[in-house]
């Protein structure tokens, strides 16, 4: 009887040891756990926008408060994304039609996207390849553990925030026609 309890403690701990192990080997190529609580300080419609600081492709910063005074699209995605690539030709579309538009509470529409690539390679191939002509991009190429990522709560890509003048979010994942019939009703 002894014996058998010390079977099924051995035995019981050997799994735990292995569950133990895969759950690590898991965690190690996905996201950190703490992005999970990311989600529970997400940025709000009504919040102002934290300030994003990274860099371009030529290695400047460029920072998303220096955009202050016009609607901005924060825009994160990444090369790999098909769906942020089948979005990109929206938001090209948009960017064209109301860069130069009067809002009620900003001048002029622009794009500051931010990339979870990696590869900057890939980064500046998905930017040429979309045609994505506006000058803010930027990437830590940290992937998913993006820095602006965590600060924005964003768990899934691609994921939007529209910004007023007055760097106020006032919508959320906004894609295809909801992203310019957003901006036609702010228009002056």
């Amino acid at each position: 009887m002894k014996s058998l309890k010390l079977l099924l403690s051995g035995t019981t701990l050997v799994f735990l040891g292995l569950v133990t192990t895969a759950s690590q080997t898991i965690y190690e190529d996905a996201r950190p756990i703490e992005h999970a609580f990311d989600q529970m300080a997400a940025v709000g419609i009504g919040d102002k926008a934290p300030d994003i600081a990274m860099r371009d492709p030529e290695g400047n910063i460029r920072k998303l408060s220096d955009l202050k005074g016009q609607v901005v699209l924060i825009d994160f995605w990444a090369s790999w994304c098909r769906p942020c690539r089948a979005e990109n030709p929206n938001v090209v579309r948009t960017y064209a039609a109301y860069k130069d538009v009067a809002f009620k509470n900003g001048k002029g529409f622009t794009v500051f996207s931010v990339s979870l690539d990696q590869n900057k390679a890939a980064w500046l191939k998905g930017i040429q390849q979309d045609g994505l002509v506006w000058d803010n991009h930027v990437s830590d190429l940290q992937g998913w553990r993006n820095a602006a990522a965590g600060l924005y709560g964003v768990n899934s890509i691609p994921a939007t925030y529209l910004i007023d003048g007055d760097g106020v979010v006032i919508k959320r994942n906004l894609r295809g026609q909801a992203l310019e019939n957003t901006l036609a009703k702010l228009k002056k």
